[in-house]
């Protein structure tokens, strides 16, 4: 007989955009209908989420619609009941180290997605307070766990690129303004008083697959910008945008045999988008290249690399994009954001550390204030290590 053990998850935020679609519906709600996840033992680790957010009206029609028994607008209340295994968070940048705090002096465990705070200093008291009450703590990596960036980790792991030598990236799309069609993000991303801003978003998430894919960033020049000035709100009211929209970065990484890398990414909600998807990351070495994006990863081998010559007089007769052969994926790759889940409720369950936690998303807030910083004095600002 099947023994099966349940966590209880306060869920934070849900009535959001993330927290509804990635963390609810494409995670939490799938693992509690697959039985929970196996552990090594055979148990099955099922999950109860508790809806938790602002807005009651919200709140109660997504518990009748997805069948979930307990909801509540008492964050304080869910955090200490007694029956809270885990404090997930995904509200407002700028309540999040608040929350977290209060979990993990109430003994629980925390999952929350990024940053984990608006200061370089809260982010560090949170990795302290982790180290101090021995809970498990996960910040949200999903970027490494899709199925493209899967597999360009693959390639790296099997040698394929030789001496690693460079990695672009692009990111982003339009976001409209909200005066004639509505905006596709919340306008609190906007606005620098309410925790908004590409930078304080994005270079989060860069610096964990720069440390995922390649290694350490040791230095950072970045150039941020506010493209679009004026913003319509989720009211239809004009509002200034005071938060960057746009930010352009360079990095200098370290891989873990000591090789230099130089990675430019560029990150904007101004930009319309020509390439095969969202993002999307190339890594050139000595030995071949590769372009990952969310989903897909081609690559391309020293010995199938063409030779081209520039002349403007003559039109392109090189097939570039036919020359680089499909990576296939060799194992079942999941939703990135469900399959994170399930490896942070394993340590849970474990009583053991996650991988990706405050500590690694205390470098990611590090990176974003040194590139915000970078920006306003025009200069390259050296990386440097956090010590607890």
């Amino acid at each position: 007989m099947t023994t099966t053990r349940t966590l209880r998850i306060a869920m934070n935020g849900v009535t959001g955009r993330m927290g509804y679609r990635q963390h609810l519906v494409r995670s939490i709600l799938p693992i509690r209908e697959q039985g929970g996840v196996e552990l090594p033992d055979g148990t099955r680790l099922q999950v109860e989420p508790v809806l938790v957010g602002r807005n009651e009206t919200k709140l109660r029609e997504l518990a009748a619609q997805h069948d979930v028994e307990h909801w509540t607008t008492d964050l304080d209340g869910a955090i200490v009941d007694p029956a809270t295994d885990v404090v997930f968070d995904a509200s407002m940048t700028a309540l999040r180290a608040k929350t977290l705090t209060k979990a993990m002096q109430a003994g629980k465990h925390v999952y929350t997605e990024k940053p984990t705070a608006e200061t370089l200093a809260e982010a560090i008291d949170l990795a302290r307070l982790r180290e101090e009450t021995g809970v498990t703590a996960g910040v949200v990596h999903d970027k490494l766990y899709l199925p493209g960036l899967v597999k360009l980790r693959r390639l790296v792991d099997e040698g394929f690129f030789g001496r690693i030598l460079s990695l672009r990236g692009e990111f982003g799309y339009w976001v409209f303004e909200g005066d004639h069609q509505a905006a596709q993000r919340p306008s609190w991303n906007y606005r620098t008083e309410d925790g908004g801003g590409m930078t304080t978003d994005m270079f989060c998430h860069w610096n964990y697959v720069l440390e995922g894919i390649l290694g350490s960033v040791r230095t950072v020049t970045a150039q941020t910008t506010t493209h679009i000035p004026t913003r319509w709100d989720e009211q239809g009211r004009e509002y200034a945008a005071t938060a960057d929209d746009a930010a352009y970065g360079i990095f200098e990484v370290e891989t873990p045999g000591g090789d230099p890398v130089v990675a430019q990414i560029n990150s904007s909600w101004a930009v319309r988008v020509y390439r095969d998807e969202l993002v999307e990351f190339q890594v050139d070495g000595t030995h071949g290249s590769a372009v990952a994006g969310l989903r897909r990863c081609v690559a391309q081998q020293r010995a199938h690399t063409p030779k081209p010559v520039w002349n403007p007089d003559l039109p392109v007769t090189e097939p570039f994009r036919d020359q680089w052969l499909e990576v296939p994926a060799n194992a079942d790759l999941d939703n990135g954001f469900k399959a994170q889940w399930e490896e942070f409720l394993r340590d849970v369950a474990a009583g053991r550390p996650h991988r990706y936690d405050l500590l690694s998303a205390a470098r990611g807030v590090q990176l974003a204030e040194l590139g915000l910083r970078s920006s306003a004095e025009g200069r390259r600002l050296d990386v440097p290590e956090i010590a607890l």
